[in-house]
């Protein structure tokens, strides 16, 4: 059976998008820890294959993983959830004896559990594809900032005239801000969710699973080049600063040069 997770916006808002899931013929699944506040856990008979129930976690921050759902449920109509396909994670599961676990890629589930049980095993595991296809979009977003000023260099380098106004600078800087604040501040990469600090066994399969996407080491470079572009942001806008500090002092000198000028045609004259 499959399990796949996509990054598909930036934000969902759960209620409106349980009702109208619901409207659709989607159960849901209240019998889920409140603690879990940012998910919607979603049931549905389109299941791909007969040897596991269709489920789906929507998470609020833009991810959703489908659990043995037929292919046509993964886009919401609705809803016109674009770039569905930009970055996702597919990871095939099964269900057979011994504890559940990831082995060589695989979801492997204890087939004695009850279903309880189950849906919290595969939240851990979702929330840890949700973090991993959120980031890869982070990462296309970085690439195409880098993309955009990765020319500025050889120019300051050949002393070139930047070609950048100083209003374009700051939108690069805000652009890039905004990148370092979803990563280090709006998500969960840098830190195990609170969730699992009273349920050591579902933390495993979390942290297990962020190891086998290497999220953290991801994170690690996208955080340097981060570093390096806030650098050469900063770079750009002490030179934009210093070429305004330059013609505000011409047009100083300037302006006392007509002053002497003014003067002394008045003494001569």
């Amino acid at each position: 059976m499959q399990c796949i997770a996509y990054a598909t916006a930036d934000q969902y808002h759960l209620p409106n998008l349980c009702h109208d899931l619901i409207a659709h013929g989607f159960i849901e699944i209240k019998e889920f820890p409140r603690d879990a506040s940012n998910v919607l856990v979603m049931g549905t008979e389109n299941a791909a294959k007969p040897y596991d129930s269709g489920t789906i976690f929507v998470f609020r921050e833009g991810s959703v993983v489908f659990w043995n759902v037929e292919e046509k449920t993964h886009e919401i109509q609705p809803y016109e959830v674009a770039l569905v396909h930009w970055e996702n994670e597919e990871i095939t599961y099964t269900v057979g004896e011994g504890n559940s676990k990831l082995h060589r890629g695989i979801f492997l589930f204890n087939e004695e559990m009850d279903y309880d049980q189950v849906v919290l095993e595969k939240f851990a595991f979702s929330n840890a594809l949700s973090l991993s296809v959120k980031l890869a979009i982070w990462e296309v977003s970085l690439d195409n900032f880098v993309e955009s000023i990765q020319s500025i260099p050889e120019m300051l380098k050949s002393g070139q005239r930047v070609k950048l106004s100083r209003a374009e600078v700051m939108q690069k800087i805000g652009e890039l801000f905004s990148l370092r604040h979803c990563i280090n501040l709006s998500s969960d990469l840098l830190i195990t969710p609170d969730f699992y600090w009273d349920r050591e066994d579902l933390e495993q399969l979390y942290e297990k699973t962020c190891q086998f996407l290497n999220i953290n080491r991801r994170v690690k470079v996208v955080n340097e080049k981060l570093q390096h572009c806030t650098e050469l942001t900063d770079l750009m806008r002490n030179h934009l600063s210093e070429k305004h500090s330059l013609r505000l002092e011409w047009m100083i000198v300037i302006l006392i040069t007509i002053e002497v000028m003014f003067e002394l045609a008045r003494v001569i004259f």
